[in-house]
C-alpha cells in the first residue's frame, strides 16, 4: 500500500516541519540521558577500575574514562565509514525514511539493552552503548538531510534551531522523571542499587521509539521515484562521485567544511567528556552533576533561539565566530575550575552556545547546497565530517589523559582545535567574494 503522503508539499509545509523537528524532541533524550548525565555516572561505578583508574576490557587494560571515550570514537567511525553509501542509496531510491527508520530502531533498542550493562559484564555495556551510537548517529545522517527539503529560503536557522530547543526541552522532561527515580528510588519502589539508572536506560528507548513514530507518520516513504538500475548499489558510488565532482569546485564548501570538522571536534568532544571530568577532575556527585546537566539544557533552549535571532542581523559565519570565542574561554577556564559552584557556572555558559553552534552550523550548510537537487548525499560530507571529528576529538581526548593522567590537559588541547577552526571560519568572512548571493 502506497504511502499517502508521498505527494504532499514538502518546502514550507507545516505538518511535515512540525513532524521533523518532533524526531529532535525523540532522539535527543539518548545524548541528554545517555551520553552526558546518567551513563558516564552509572559507568564509572559500574567499570570497577583499580585505584589507578584502569579496567579489562577483552584482556587489554586501559584508563576506564579513555575506554568510554573510545567507544564514543569507534561508533562514530562505523557511521562515518558507511554512511556515504547508504546516504547515496538512499538519495537514489528516494526510501531516506526507511534508513532513518532502521538507525532508529537500532539505537532506541540498543539503549533499553543497556538495562543488563552490569558489574562483571563491562565488554557487554561498550558493545552496547557503541551500538546505540551508532544508531543516534546513523539516524542523524538522514535526518538533517530533511532540512533543506522543508525549510522555505530563509527559515532554515528558525527551523533548525526549533528542533535543537525541542530537543533540549524533551531531553530534559525525561531526565527530570529519571533523575527523580535516582534520587528517590524508595518513592517509586525501586529496590537495588544502580537500578534506578538500568531503568532510565529502558526509558530512553521507549521514550526515542515511541516519539520518532510521529515524524515516520508525516514524512512521505519516498522523495522522488528513479527509474530501477541493475545495481543501485554501484549507482550510489556514482552519484557520491558526482557530488565530490561539485564539492571540489566549490571552495566556499570545503572551506566552510573546515570550520565545521574543528568545531564539531571539540564540541562535541565537550559534550561527551563533560560528565567525566566533573565526576573524574571534581569529584561531583551525582546529586550535583546530573542537575548540573539539567542546566546546560535549559540554558541551551535559549542559546539556540537567541542566536538564530542574531544570525539572522550579522550572518551565519559571523554568529558561529562569536560562538567559538566563547567556547575557547570556556575550554581555557576549564583549566582553573576547582569547585562544584565554578563546574556549574561554566556549564551554563556552555548550555548558552553548545546547541547554537550546531543548529548554526547545521543550517549554514543547508544555504550553502544546490537547490531543486537531491540532498541526502551532499549531507553525507557534512555527517562524514561531524563523525570524524568526533573519533578525532574522543580519541586524542582519550589519549592525552592516558598519556599526562590528567583531563584538563585534554580541554586545553580542544580549545588549541577551536583556534583553528576560527581561521576557516575567518577565511570566508573576510573573502566576500566566497559568499556571492548567500545570506550566510
Amino acid at each position: 500500500m502506497k504511502n499517502n503522503l508521498e505527494h504532499i508539499p514538502l518546502k514550507g509545509n507545516p505538518e511535515v516541519i512540525r513532524a521533523w523537528t518532533i524526531y529532535d524532541w525523540a532522539n535527543s533524550v539518548y545524548q541528554l540521558s545517555i551520553t552526558s548525565a546518567i551513563l558516564p555516572a552509572y559507568y564509572i561505578a559500574v567499570a570497577g577500575g583499580n585505584e589507578k583508574g584502569f579496567v579489562s576490557f577483552f584482556g587489554f587494560e586501559i584508563v576506564d574514562t579513555s575506554l568510554y571515550a573510545w567507544a564514543v570514537s569507534t561508533s562514530f567511525l562505523i557511521v562515518a565509514l558507511f554512511s556515504p553509501l547508504l546516504s547515496s542509496i538512499a538519495d537514489y531510491t528516494g526510501k531516506r525514511k526507511a534508513f532513518m527508520q532502521f538507525f532508529t530502531i537500532l539505537g532506541a533498542s540498543s539503549c533499553a539493552a543497556l538495562y543488563f550493562f552490569t558489574p562483571g559484564n563491562l565488554e557487554f555495556g561498550i558493545v552496547t552503548f557503541t551500538l546505540a551510537g551508532i544508531g543516534y548517529s546513523g539516524g542523524l545522517v538522514f535526518y538533517n538531510a530533511w532540512l533543506p527539503e522543508i525549510a522555505p529560503s530563509g527559515q532554515e536557522d528558525r527551523i533548525s534551531a526549533r528542533g535543537f530547543a525541542l530537543g533540549y526541552i524533551g531531553g530534559v522532561i525525561l531526565l527530570l522523571i529519571n533523575l527523580a527515580m535516582i534520587l528517590k528510588p524508595d518513592f517509586f519502589g525501586i529496590e537495588g542499587k544502580g537500578m534506578p539508572a538500568r531503568i532510565s536506560f529502558i526509558t530512553v528507548g521507549v521514550w526515542w521509539i515511541l516519539f520518532s513514530l510521529f515524524t515516520f507518520n508525516k514524512l512521505p516513504s519516498r522523495l522522488k521515484r528513479k527509474e530501477e538500475v541493475k545495481n543501485p548499489i554501484l549507482n550510489g558510488y556514482f552519484e557520491l562521485r558526482k557530488v565530490w565532482r561539485v564539492f571540489k569546485e566549490q571552495r566556499t564548501m570545503k572551506l566552510y567544511l573546515g570550520g565545521f570538522f574543528f568545531t564539531m571536534m571539540a564540541v562535541l568532544t565537550v559534550m561527551y567528556m563533560a560528565a567525566n571530568f566533573g565526576k573524574k577532575e571534581l569529584g561531583l556527585k551525582d546529586e550535583v552533576l546530573i542537575p548540573t546537566i539539567l542546566i546546560i539544557q535549559l540554558v541551551g533552549v535559549v542559546g539556540a533561539i537567541f542566536f538564530a535571532r542574531v544570525s539572522e542581523r550579522i550572518g551565519n559565519i559571523n554568529t558561529l565566530l562569536v560562538n567559538i570565542v566563547i567556547w575557547i574561554g570556556i575550554c581555557l577556564g576549564a583549566w582553573f575550575v576547582k569547585t562544584a559552584g565554578q563546574f556549574m557556572i561554566l556549564a551554563a555558559v556552555v548550555g548558552l552556545v553548545m546547541g547554537a553552534v550546531q543548529a548554526l552550523a547545521r543550517s549554514s550548510w543547508s544555504k550553502l547546497l544546490p537547490k531543486n537537487q537531491d540532498n541526502t548525499a551532499y549531507f553525507s560530507f557534512y555527517d562524514v565530517a561531524e563523525k570524524l571529528a568526533v573519533v578525532t576529538g574522543t580519541f586524542l581526548f582519550g589519549l592525552l589523559e592516558a598519556i599526562t593522567g590528567s583531563m584538563r590537559v585534554s580541554v586545553v588541547m580542544l580549545a588549541i582545535v577551536f583556534g583553528i577552526a576560527v581561521l576557516f571560519f575567518w577565511k570566508i568572512r573576510s573573502d566576500k567574494r566566497l559568499l556571492p548571493g548567500t545570506k550566510i
